[in-house]
C-alpha cells in the first residue's frame, strides 16, 4: 500500500483504505484483482509525473488551450456538422441558471420550471417542423438518426434500411454501428451533377423488406433535395417509412419534411443557439406525429401539460413513462441515460426569441451570403463555386480539380492568411476529386466572403 496521497484521487489516505479493505474482506488492494492472470498483471513502474498543485496545473492547461487557434480569431467558412451562428447573450444566460444547470433531469425534487421549460422547448420544435410530437433531447444528431431508425424497425418489424451515399459519413457510422446487428444497410447512389438520391436506385433497391429510407435535407453535402416527394412515395408504395434529417435553422425558407411525407424527423439542435465548443455541446432531436404507434416507440422522455387537482391550474410532467428504460430498465427499447436536455432549454430560448419572423429573415440572409459566395468563387479562374447545379443551403461544393492543386495545399494557404477553409472531401468522397465543403451563414459579411475570395485566388496563382 502506497503512503504517497495524491491530491486528486479520493480516498488515498493510507488509514481510510485501510478501512475500507477491511469493511470488503481483504488485505490490500492486490487482492481486489484476484482472478486475473498473472502474465496480464503491470509488473514494472509506470511513468507518472509528479503531480502539481492547483496553480501549477491550472498554468499548463491554461498553456496547452492557448495552443489552441479559434474561429474568434481566425475568419471561419469550416462546416461539415458544427456550425458557426450567431448566439444571443440571452441563451447563455438562461442555460447558466442554477436552476437549469444543476438540476440532474428535472426530478420533482429539484424541479424549478425545468418540466416547464423543455415542454416549451418540444412545443416550438414541433411548431418548426410541424409535427406534434418531440422528444427531449438525444447527444447529437448522429444518435437522434440512429434512433429515429431503430423506431421505424420496430414499428415495421423490418429491417433493411435505405439512405443515399450523400449522408453524413460520421452520422451513417453512427446508424450503422448503433443499428448493428439489428439493421441492415444498403446505400443508394447520387447524382454526380445535381448531388439528388438516383431515384431509379432507389426502386431497384426498396422492397417489401424495407423498414424505412432515411435521407438528409439540407444534405451533408449542402444541395437541397428537391425529390422528397417522389421518394416518399416510393417508400410508401413499398409500406417502408420515411426518416429525413434536417438542419433545423434552414426552415425559416425550407418546407419541412412533414410536407413532403416525412413519417419520422430527426435533426441537429446545435444551430439554435450552441457554440461550437470545439464540435462538442451538441444535441439532437426526433419529432413525429401524434400517433401513439409512433409515440410508444421513442425510448426517451417526453413532456405534457396536464390540468390539476387545482380548478385554472396546469402542470407539466412525463408522458407515457412506462415506454421508457427509466421504467423497464434492461428490458426496455433502448437504454437512455444523462442526456442533454440543457441544450433542449437553450434551444428553446433560442427559438422564442427569433420567432418564425425571424427565423425567415435569418434563412434569407444565410441564403443570399451562399449564392454571393458561389457567384464570387466562381468568378476565380479553374474553380468551381458549386460542383453540384442543385439549389444549396449554407453549405456548397467548391472544385478545385482544374487548378492543379489540392484541398490540403490551399487550406495551408489560407491559413497564412488567418482563414479557415472548407472541408478536405477528397477522402470522404473519391470520386468528387479535390473538393472542398465551405460553409457560409449569417455571421459572414459580403466584406469576409470578398476576403475569402481574394486569399484563393492568390493561393492559385502561388
Amino acid at each position: 500500500m502506497t503512503n504517497k496521497v495524491h491530491p486528486y484521487i479520493p480516498n488515498m489516505v493510507p488509514e481510510i483504505q485501510g478501512e475500507m479493505l477491511k469493511e470488503v474482506g481483504v488485505d490490500s488492494v492486490m487482492d481486489l484483482f484476484e482472478g486475473i492472470p498473472e502474465e496480464l498483471h503491470f509488473k514494472g513502474e509506470m511513468n507518472i509525473p509528479e503531480a502539481l498543485n492547483e496553480f501549477e496545473l491550472r498554468r499548463h492547461i491554461e498553456g496547452l488551450l492557448n495552443k489552441n487557434v479559434s474561429a474568434n480569431e481566425f475568419l471561419n467558412f469550416l462546416g461539415a456538422g458544427c456550425w458557426q451562428h450567431f448566439i444571443p447573450a440571452v441563451c447563455d444566460e438562461i442555460n447558466q441558471r442554477s436552476e437549469f444547470l444543476t438540476a440532474y433531469a428535472g426530478e420533482p425534487y429539484d424541479d424549478h420550471g425545468r418540466y416547464q421549460t423543455l415542454f416549451e422547448y418540444q412545443s416550438l420544435v414541433a411548431e418548426l417542423v410541424d409535427m406534434d410530437v418531440v422528444n427531449v433531447p438525444t447527444f447529437d444528431w448522429g444518435q437522434a438518426a440512429a434512433t429515429a431508425l431503430r423506431m421505424a424497425s420496430r414499428i415495421t418489424k423490418k429491417t433493411k434500411i435505405l439512405m443515399p451515399k450523400t449522408v453524413a459519413p460520421e452520422r451513417a457510422k453512427i446508424i450503422t454501428n448503433y443499428g448493428s446487428p439489428h439493421l441492415d444497410i444498403e446505400f443508394i447512389d447520387f447524382d454526380g451533377k445535381t448531388g439528388l438520391l438516383v431515384l431509379e436506385d432507389l426502386k431497384n433497391k426498396i422492397s417489401e423488406e424495407t423498414a424505412a429510407i432515411y435521407f438528409e435535407n439540407p444534405s451533408y453535402l449542402g444541395f437541397i433535395e428537391s425529390q422528397g416527394e417522389e421518394i416518399s412515395e416510393i417508400a410508401k408504395a413499398s409500406g417502408a417509412l420515411v426518416v429525413v434529417g434536417v438542419d433545423p435553422i434552414s426552415l425559416g425558407v425550407l418546407a419541412p419534411p412533414s410536407h413532403y411525407g416525412a413519417d419520422i424527423i430527426c435533426g441537429d439542435l446545435q444551430p439554435l443557439g450552441m457554440h461550437m465548443n470545439y464540435s462538442g455541446g451538441q444535441a439532437g432531436f426526433i419529432a413525429t406525429h401524434d400517433d401513439e404507434t409512433f409515440v410508444q416507440e421513442y425510448p426517451s422522455r417526453l413532456f405534457g401539460i396536464i390540468p390539476t387537482v387545482k380548478e385554472g391550474e396546469y402542470g407539466f410532467g412525463d408522458v407515457f413513462y412506462d415506454r421508457t428504460s427509466f421504467a423497464l430498465r434492461e428490458k426496455g427499447k433502448e437504454s437512455v441515460g444523462t442526456q442533454t436536455a440543457l441544450w433542449g432549454i437553450t434551444a428553446g430560448v433560442y427559438l422564442s426569441l427569433v420567432g418564425p419572423e425571424g427565423m425567415h429573415e435569418l434563412g434569407q440572409t444565410i441564403m443570399q451570403n451562399t449564392q454571393y459566395a458561389i457567384q464570387q468563387i466562381s468568378s476565380i479562374p479553374g474553380v468551381k463555386g458549386s460542383r453540384f447545379n442543385s439549389p444549396v443551403f449554407k453549405e456548397f461544393v467548391v472544385d478545385f480539380n482544374e487548378t492543379g492543386l489540392t484541398v490540403k495545399q490551399v487550406n495551408k494557404k489560407l491559413l497564412e492568411q488567418q482563414i479557415f477553409g472548407g472541408k478536405d472531401l477528397s477522402e470522404e468522397y473519391p470520386e468528387l476529386g479535390q473538393t472542398a465543403l465551405f460553409c457560409v451563414t449569417e455571421i459572414h459579411t459580403k466584406e469576409d466572403i470578398d476576403r475569402l475570395v481574394q486569399a484563393i485566388g492568390d493561393a492559385i496563382k502561388g
